[in-house]
């Protein structure tokens, strides 16, 4: 079994998030604290480019495993999280502008489908694994500021 999925029905059926406190240690209400982020989940679908923006936030950047365990509890649906290759094909960089030194892929991926896939979803067939997907499709957002 891989670890990302071992306990993952656990996952599924609560909201709670180990190591994350709702609403305190400095985050705003709806937001989790986690390590020195603050994460919020939205309730609605949306573009990649829609973003965190208006929240004072931007998508996700996943700089750790416990970082993606933790993302991966916040939710069971398919999200967003802020890794593209837009600027160069195969060049993935993260929304701060950081370049991608650890990852979590699923199988076969990325493997840009039919040449639109520049962004990325995480929980792809499993908890915690990516997906390259084209920017336009709608998913939850996970929005990280600090």
């Amino acid at each position: 079994m891989h670890p990302l999925t071992k306990g993952s029905s656990e996952r599924r059926t609560s909201r709670r998030v180990s190591g994350g406190v709702p609403g305190k240690t400095g985050c705003a209400e709806k937001w989790i604290r986690f390590c020195s982020s603050c994460y919020f989940l939205s309730g609605k679908s949306k573009s990649w480019d829609e973003s965190c923006k208006a929240r004072g936030a931007d998508l996700v950047v996943i700089n750790s495993k416990d970082e993606n365990e933790f993302i991966s509890k916040l939710n069971t649906e398919r999200c967003w999280i802020g890794l593209t290759d837009r600027d160069l094909e195969g060049t993935w960089k993260w929304v701060d502008g950081s370049s991608l030194n650890l990852t979590f892929w699923g199988s076969g991926q990325p493997d840009n489908y039919d040449g639109d896939e520049d962004c990325v979803e995480t929980h792809f067939k499993s908890p915690g694994l990516w997906n390259d997907i084209p920017c336009k499709l709608s998913r939850r957002l996970i929005c990280e500021k600090e």
